[in-house]
């Protein structure tokens, strides 16, 4: 019998390459820096529990933020899991306030054990997007100005990576990612006649940004065990600095004229992370994560020192109101959490926004499988640091679904 697994991961792979071909997650001006806004990488848990993940061991989903969680997973379990996002935005500056409805691809991984020492995951991410259209007019005494300002792409990562188990409660794993994308951003400005309104002169910058090159992750897990109801997992992570593999090109003038190339003038930063989760029965987890990229140091069309440093704070916690029971809200996974984070954007030699976030969420189980269907709701506000940024809102709801299936059993015929 061809199962409903088969058939159901068939339609998700069709749905979610659509919605890879078609990604545009955003229409916030802050994505003009940088390589735009950096996407949230966490997986239906995560996402419910503010983030935390460094810390997480749960053989029942995966958690591509810390490879040495991989090794969670038990010999027969093969997981697939997938994600999308919806949000709706509102931007203002204190005058004007504008509103956008986005939806979004999150993830696509699967995660299964190679042997009683290794595991592994694959899967696709996206590592950063870009997707802005906005513009201004100003009147003078004889003619008018008008700026107008567009942006569109993103980074993307195809990931493989294996957690290798030490010894019981060490773990150690690395990803292994190929980066790539285009990035494209231009600007305009027209001049008017005041009288005619016919166009007097008329400029355009644009500059475009291919990627394509490797990218190295490390984690490492150690978890200790005080009795038979309490343990804690100590997480670390961290990623390689260095150059990417791309190209850019700046045009400019009435006759959009090649004005610079720049061949591998760009940099990812070195980027640490430690993270910590308290289980308590295997019902109760409490997690608190804290990570750091250093962005300055990283080279961004050839320079230094144009993008901030980052830093994110998560808290988070999760509870299953009972193992046993048959009561289906029983088995609910009940999530709760919050971050603080910088963004790495640049304004006038100054971090452009903070950005906080709240969430909240449920691990539903899928009938009487292991399977669950993650359900997150979250609130996010960008606060401007850099004067003239737009203050930002955003509502999210994040849906996952994860199969958890015995697929490696075998059947005995008698």
């Amino acid at each position: 019998m061809v199962g409903y697994k088969q058939v159901i991961c068939g339609l998700l792979l069709t749905t979610f390459s659509g919605l890879i071909e078609a990604q545009n997650n955003t229409n916030s001006p802050y994505t003009r820096y940088g390589f735009g806004v950096l996407s949230d990488q966490s997986f239906g848990n995560s996402k419910g529990m503010g983030g935390v993940s460094l810390g997480l061991r749960d053989g029942s989903q995966i958690n591509v933020s810390n490879p040495a969680s991989y090794t969670a997973i038990d010999s027969l379990t093969f997981l697939f899991e997938g994600g999308i996002t919806l949000q709706n935005t509102n931007f203002g500056d204190g005058n004007t306030k504008m509103n956008a409805k986005n939806s979004s691809f999150d993830y696509i991984a699967m995660q299964f054990r190679l042997n009683k020492h290794f595991a592994m995951s694959a899967g696709f991410l996206p590592f950063s997007n870009v997707g802005y259209n906005f513009g201004a007019s100003e009147t003078k005494a004889d003619y008018t100005e008008y700026n107008s300002f567009t942006g569109e792409g993103g980074l993307n990562q195809i990931f493989a990576g294996v957690g290798y188990k030490i010894v019981e409660n060490f773990s150690i794993g690395a990803n292994v990612s190929y980066l790539f994308g285009d990035i494209k951003h231009q600007s305009k400005t027209s001049f008017s006649d005041g009288t005619t309104n016919s166009t007097i002169n008329s400029t355009t910058k644009i500059e475009e940004m291919s990627v394509h090159n490797y990218k190295l992750d490390f984690g490492a897990q150690y978890t200790q065990y005080f009795n038979e109801k309490h343990s804690a997992t100590l997480g670390v992570v961290y990623s390689l600095k260095h150059s990417l593999n791309s190209d850019a090109y700046k045009y400019t003038g009435s006759t959009v004229t090649r004005i610079d190339t720049i061949s591998n003038g760009f940099e990812l930063p070195h980027l640490f992370g430690i993270g910590i989760t308290y289980m308590y029965d295997k019902r109760l987890t409490v997690g608190f994560d804290y990570s750091f990229q250093k962005w300055s140091k990283a080279r961004f069309y050839d320079t230094y020192n144009n993008l901030s440093d980052r830093s994110k704070y998560s808290i988070g916690a999760e509870y299953i109101p009972s193992l046993t029971n048959r009561n289906y809200f029983s088995r609910v996974k009940y999530r709760v959490g919050g971050y603080y984070s910088d963004t790495y954007a640049k304004i006038n030699g100054q971090n452009a926004a903070r950005e906080y976030g709240i969430s909240f969420g449920f691990g539903l189980p899928v009938f009487s499988s292991k399977s669950l269907l993650s359900i997150t709701g979250q609130y996010v506000k960008i606060t401007p640091i850099a004067k003239g940024m737009l203050d930002e809102n955003y509502l999210k709801l994040s849906i996952g679904l994860t199969f958890n299936e015995r697929w490696f059993m075998k059947w005995k015929v008698e």
